[in-house]
This record gives structure tokens, sequence and C-alpha cells, in this order.
């Protein structure tokens, strides 16, 4: 019971800073009205700058480097060329003519840093900018590297002592990876080979779909919740399933077993559905990850944007709603973190269906 005392109270503090860091905004110097939607769009997705807090009207935030590519040639700048002026400008080292550099706000480059034309038109960039997801990823990997050191430390250490801490902690999820996903989806001969990706990726989802549930700096960005880390993932999937994949997997891709010849010849109709299939388990992969953690953050973020919506109409309305919006606010909080840990065994245990078949005997 003690520990629940823990948890509940640690839920009800991380969405109290949850709601002060997102929603300062509420009190800006213009006094616009609170816009739930943009807030809520503000933290899911990327951006060139980590906003921290609003203070008295100021902008508290980690301004990122802009790293671009325009004919051939590197631009380095800040993102607080951005936020100050809108416009970064420099010279066309090729031309000697003036760039400007600008986010679109609108149209299909929306978000993004574009190049202003001199007749009003935008031209995209290579841009390889380290942005607020991409800076939250070289923070997640470093502490997972630290965490795996540490472990692999204490191990030398101990020798064949029982674990404790933190190794405790790995060799129970290591081993529960290994003896209860790996080996129950993949033939012994072949299990030790997919066994190194499959730790590796259940860690990585866990470890960041757990910090993305802390709300303050250098914790809380959206990264397992973006399509492109989901589907650079589900895509690592599908190269170790088809490059490594021996021929009774392409055999019952090319020549499925059991079937009906009229479903083979001369329409190849099985092969077809066959390969189609080879494709849409990785979108499945991607799309079931980004999607369940993205409506966790939009859930808890509507929650807590409905005080400040009441409170526009009534500051007693306002009050009241907090209290019911922090509970129903802890209730998911608790339910994303059942949610960080499902997600990261679906993503490992389907990984491993997958290569149970590529690699499955005659």
């Amino acid at each position: 019971m003690k520990n629940w005392k823990y948890i509940i109270s640690l839920s009800f503090l991380m969405c109290l800073l949850f709601g002060m860091h997102n929603f300062a905004l509420a009190e800006e110097k213009n006094d616009e009205k609170f816009n739930a939607g943009d807030v809520i769009i503000e933290h899911i997705l990327d951006s060139y700058e980590w906003h921290i807090f609003t203070w008295k009207g100021h902008d508290v935030s980690v301004y990122l480097p802009c790293i671009v590519f325009n004919e051939g040639k590197c631009y380095t700048f800040s993102s607080r060329d951005f936020h100050e002026n809108e416009l970064y400008k420099t010279v066309n080292k090729t031309n000697s003519e003036e760039l400007v550099f600008t986010i679109a706000k609108d149209g299909n480059y929306k978000g993004k840093i574009v190049i202003l034309n001199a007749d009003g038109t935008q031209k995209r960039p290579f841009d390889i900018s380290i942005t607020k997801n991409v800076l939250a990823l070289f923070i997640s990997c470093a502490l997972i590297i630290v965490l795996f050191y540490l472990v692999t430390k204490a191990y030398q250490k101990r020798g064949d002592k029982a674990p404790k801490g933190l190794q405790s902690l790995f060799e129970m999820l290591i081993v529960y990876v290994r003896d209860d996903i790996a080996r129950k989806a993949i033939n012994e001969k072949s299990v030790d080979k997919y066994l190194p990706y499959l730790i590796t990726v259940f860690f990585f989802i866990f470890i960041n779909n757990l910090l993305g549930l802390i709300p303050i700096f250098p914790f809380g960005a959206n990264i397992t919740g973006n399509i492109a880390t989901t589907a650079t993932l589900a895509l690592f999937t599908f190269f170790i399933t088809n490059l490594f994949g021996n021929k009774e997997y392409y055999k019952d891709i090319f020549n499925t077993p059991g079937v009906p010849w009229f479903l083979k010849y001369p329409l190849p109709l099985m092969p077809l559905i066959e390969t189609v299939g080879c494709f849409t388990k990785p979108f499945v992969l991607a799309v079931r990850l980004f999607a369940n953690i993205t409506a966790g953050h939009i859930v808890v973020l509507g929650f807590i944007s409905s005080i400040f919506i009441v409170a526009q109409i009534s500051a007693a309305g306002g009050a009241a709603m907090s209290v019911f919006s922090l509970i129903l606010a802890i209730f998911v909080d608790l339910i994303e973190l059942l949610v960080a840990y499902i997600q990261a065994y679906v993503f490992t245990l389907l990984s491993a269906l997958y290569f149970g078949m590529a690699s499955k005997e005659e």
C-alpha cells in the first residue's frame, strides 16, 4: 500500500508540473485567449527550440542549432533568430546573393525551415538541424548507454553473487525478453542471432516511453510518439526479417504450401497477398506505437487544458475544474505507465514473431 501512495504522489506531481510546463502560455503578456489545440500540438510535434516555461510574458527556452544545406553549401545558426526576428539572413556562398531563412507558417512545409525566394515562393533546403526530438533522442541514448554500463560493471564486480539494485531490475527484464519473448517465438538455432536487437529495441522503447511522461527538461519530449522514430524502428525489423529470412520463409511467400494451385497459378493471388503482407507488418508496427503514445499525451494534455478553458469563463469554475481534471490526469498517467511497458512488449513480441517466421525450419 505504501508503494501505491508513492506512485500516486509522483503522478500528482508529474501532472502538476505538466500543467506548469505547458500551460504557462495562458498568461502571456499579450493576454491572448488560451488555445488548447495550439498548446497540445506544440507539445506533441517536433520543434527547433525546446520551450521550458513562460515567466512574466517571456519564454524560457533552449535554442537549438539549425544546420541546413543549400546548393552544396552548409549554413549553421541558432533557432533564437527565428524566435526574435522570425528570419535569419545570410549570404549565398555561391553567388553572394542574400539568403533569407524562416520557419514556414503554412503550406506543405509548415513548421519547417524554408528559404524565402525573391518572388515570395518557398524552397526547402536539406535540413539536418538538432531539433527537440533529436536532442531528446541523444539524451535518452546516452542514458541507456550509461545504465547498461553500470549494470555491466555491477556484473563484473559482483561475479556470481545475487544481483541487487539496478542490476536486479535489468536482469529481470533481460531474462523476460529472452525467455518469454524471443525463445517462445524463434527456434533455438536462431534465437541468439536476433536477441541483441530485441533487447535493444525493448529497452529503447520502454525507457523513451517513460521519459516522455516526465514533464520537465530535459525529458518530456514525444520521441516514441513521432512517426519518424517508430517508422525507423519498424524498418529495422523489416530489413532484418527479409535480409536474414531463409528459403522456407520465401517459399511460404511465393509458393505457399497447403493452398490450392488456382490461387497461385496462373494469377499469383497468394504470392501477391503475402508480398503485400511483408510491407503491411512494419507499417502496423510503426503506426501502433506512434498512435498509442501520442494519444496518451493528448488525453493528459486535454484534461489539464480543460482547467484553463473553464477558467477563462469563471475563475471559481476553473478552480473546481482543476481538482476534477487533475484526478483524471493522474488516472491516465498511471495507465500511461502501464502503456509504456505494454507498447515496448508488443513491438518486441511482434518483431520476434516475424523473425521466427523468417527462420523457421522445414
